[in-house]
Formats: structure tokens, sequence, C-alpha cells
């Protein structure tokens, strides 16, 4: 009599589930929705203008000797990103872009300077890809029945229940 061996598959461990997909092609936030991945447009380093500043705050006797902090100056109009992606740029609610279109970002978080120049950098990155993508249209749906049978059941009795809040008579 021959008996077939079955091995289970290996279960994941706790914190770690298992959704069906394929790897790498979207990001999950839960077992329904799904988020596409992110795009990335590149920034031409010639167009970032960089230049080193002393940083504020505390640093003891260094601070006042060493320009480490950098600001950087990104001239939005004369980019070479794509025309859409420059108006969601410039179309953003940001105090760091002046009037004249110019993005404007101090990086001080570091104690070197090549630090906050690659803080500064990746900031920037971050600003042009929260626009990257154009905005999802929104498409207006209906209530269904249901919902709208539970909405009105919830308010009659919410009403008697405020009806019965009143004096009581004889």
């Amino acid at each position: 009599m021959a008996c077939a061996l079955r091995v289970a598959a290996p279960t994941p461990f706790r914190g770690q589930h298992q959704r069906p997909g394929i790897a790498g092609s979207a990001v999950f936030l839960d077992n329904r929705r799904m988020m596409p991945p992110r795009l990335s447009i590149p920034i031409d380093p010639d167009e970032v203008e960089l230049s080193a500043i002393r940083a504020q705050g505390a640093g003891g006797q260094n601070v006042n000797k060493v320009s480490s902090a950098v600001h950087l100056r990104y001239d939005i109009l004369a980019s070479s990103l794509p025309p859409d992606v420059k108006e969601r740029l410039l179309a953003l609610r940001d105090s760091r872009i002046t009037q004249e279109g110019v993005l404007v970002l101090k990086a001080q978080q570091h104690r070197t300077q090549e630090m906050n120049r690659n803080d500064a950098l990746a900031r920037l990155q971050a600003v042009v890809d929260s626009v990257a993508a154009p905005p999802r249209v929104r498409r207006a749906t209906k209530p269904t029945y249901g919902s709208k049978q539970r909405r009105l059941e919830g308010k009659s009795q919410r009403s008697e229940i405020k009806s019965l809040r009143g004096r009581v008579q004889d």
C-alpha cells in the first residue's frame, strides 16, 4: 500500500500576509484596494542652483565658522519638466514657491554640507514626484437603495427619540 507524503506550504510569520497579485506591480494598502506605483520624473542637476550658507541654531563654536546649510533654488518655469507637471507644481499652495515660480528649499538638518545637499535634492525630488501623476478624475456615484432606506430609518428613529423628550401629558 503506497502512502503519499503531503508537505504543507510554509505559513507566514506573524504580521506577514500573503496577497495575490504580481509582486512589485502595485502596492497593497489592504485586501481591497491597490495603489499604482508612483511616478518619478528625473530632475536635471544643471537646472538646480545650490548655495552654501551658515546654518541657524545650536552648534557651538563651529556654527559661526562653517557654511554647512544648503539653499536650493529651482526655477519651475525654466525647467525641463513636462508642461502638465509644471502647471500642477505651480498650482501647489506651498509657501516655498515664490511669485516668480522659483521653488526655494533650505536644508540644515545635518552637520555636513554634503548630507544637507543630498537632503535638499531628495526633498526637491519628493515635491516633483508628488505632482508627477495627474489627479484621478472623480466620478459621481448614486447612493444605493439600501443605503437610502438605512438613512431614512435612522432619521425616523432619531425623530422618535427626540419626540419622547417632550413634556409628558396625562
